[in-house]
């Protein structure tokens, strides 16, 4: 089996470790480090080589997968594959400089993540359910100090997803990737750093989507995903009529 190779690493912010775990195994890959049929080292040697945590190995991991490059085996462990063409990917030809295409994505993930959060609610563990309220803190605190949010945002989800216990939840979102938080576009229509007032409401749907599922309420994780998925439909709707003025 190949060896994993890295340098020491610099003190990282948080949200780039899943980033940067992904970008080095995938230059790996592309280098030739690991072949075709290759398996990766394990979860722990991974932990270990990047100096990260578990779960930002299975988020990096998870993103290879979404790209085509490795394929996880029950039991045997993670073996890279022939890349997959960008033309056979999906969702590969939304243009997030459009705000209808976020519309259009907002639509899709309300269909699923409604029902992922249902789900975390009857099964997640109680490290899935602290997974969940990290994300959540992290989030407001980022965005209380007027840094971007989008990294801690999609792992907020994205650990909702896994919380439900069906694989496919995550997968659905890895694929997606990052950009099904596209709060740039705030910016691309000249709106600024959030205001106090958009922060609390944001933090106030997120931490009632958590609470739900620490209850262990399905129905209202439900409708508090939904409230927050509708509630941002609708805020890039407006945007979009302003910027048709």
């Amino acid at each position: 089996m190949a060896q994993i190779s890295t340098g020491k690493p610099a003190p990282r912010p948080r949200r780039n470790l899943v980033a940067e775990v992904a970008d080095g195994l995938r230059a790996q890959i592309t280098e030739g480090r690991f072949a075709v049929g290759d398996r990766l080292p394990s979860e722990a040697q991974l932990t270990d080589a990047f100096s990260v945590s578990r779960t930002v190995v299975r988020e990096a991991i998870a993103a290879l997968r979404a790209d085509g490059l490795v394929e996880p085996r029950q039991g045997a462990g993670v073996f890279v594959l022939e890349p997959v063409a960008a033309a056979q990917k999906p969702f590969q030809i939304v243009d997030l400089d459009k705000i209808s295409s976020i519309i259009e994505m907002l639509e899709l993930r309300t269909a699923v993540e409604m029902e992922a959060a249902a789900l975390a609610a009857a099964r997640r563990s109680p490290a899935q359910e602290e997974e969940i309220y990290e994300a959540e803190s992290e989030i407001r605190a980022l965005a209380e100090a007027g840094h971007a949010t989008t990294e801690a945002d999609f792992r907020f989800h994205l650990a909702i997803a896994r919380a439900a216990n069906n694989p496919r939840f995550a997968e659905f979102l890895s694929v997606l990737g990052a950009t099904v938080i596209p709060r740039s576009a705030l910016q691309s229509v000249g709106r600024q750093r959030s205001s106090d007032s958009y922060i609390a409401l944001i933090s106030g749907e997120h931490r009632a989507i958590a609470d739900a599922i620490a209850a262990g309420d399905p129905d209202t994780a439900r409708d508090a995903m939904r409230h927050h998925l509708k509630g941002s439909q609708q805020r890039y709707r407006n945007l979009l009529r302003d910027s048709s003025k």
